[in-house]
């Protein structure tokens, strides 16, 4: 792990997300967080790949347009799951949440994250995409995932490194974009841009 980055300019996570703060500090870069608040509802004939794009793009664009420091950089970043021409977002609720881990149950399925970092006024963004195969997933198994409370706030209904870990077989691609963060993307655009 890097620590102690030669870091020039200020850096701030457009997230939340508990699992993008860890590994975004496992990079070894000082930042503060400020979430995002963005509507993410797919646009008419918007491709997956349109999709993420914009969502990360947006949540950094947000909070840069905010700050008072011209030097400032936001980083944004967010994660779909597709399978089978679908998008799955996070789960509305049980039924839903049912209807997603049906259509992975074993099948293949990509994920892809995107992450931007929003510096000077302009959006630099990678896309990672990483196939993941999933075992066979019993109905039991789906309820009782549910009621773990874990796949509540997760695109595609699972945490690969949570509980629904145990639904993985295969993984193909960044197993750190599919928890939410790419870190060598991430860590190459922010040495880019960010160090001295």
């Amino acid at each position: 792990m890097e620590n102690n980055v030669k870091q020039a300019y200020p850096l701030i996570l457009a997230s939340a997300s508990p699992r993008r703060i860890e590994l975004l500090t496992q990079l070894g870069w000082a930042f503060s967080v400020q979430a995002a608040d963005i509507d993410e509802a797919v646009l008419a004939n918007e491709t997956p790949e349109q999709l993420v794009r914009r969502l990360a793009e947006q949540k950094a664009a947000v909070i840069y347009r905010q700050q008072t420091d011209a030097n400032s950089a936001v980083l944004g970043s967010d994660t779909i799951v597709v399978c089978q021409g679908q998008i799955l977002g996070k789960p509305k609720d049980q039924a839903d949440s049912q209807r997603m881990l049906q259509l992975l149950s074993a099948k293949q399925h990509r994920v892809m994250t995107a992450v931007c970092l929003y510096y000077q006024d302009q959006p630099h963004t990678e896309l990672v995409t990483t196939q993941v195969k999933c075992c066979a997933i019993s109905m039991q198994q789906m309820s009782d995932y549910w009621a773990s409370g874990e796949p509540c706030d997760k695109a595609g209904s699972y945490a690969i490194q949570g509980i629904g870990g145990k639904f993985v077989e295969a993984i193909e691609g960044s197993y750190s974009s599919v928890v939410g963060l790419p870190l060598v993307e991430t860590d190459r655009l922010l040495h880019c841009y960010l160090t001295c």
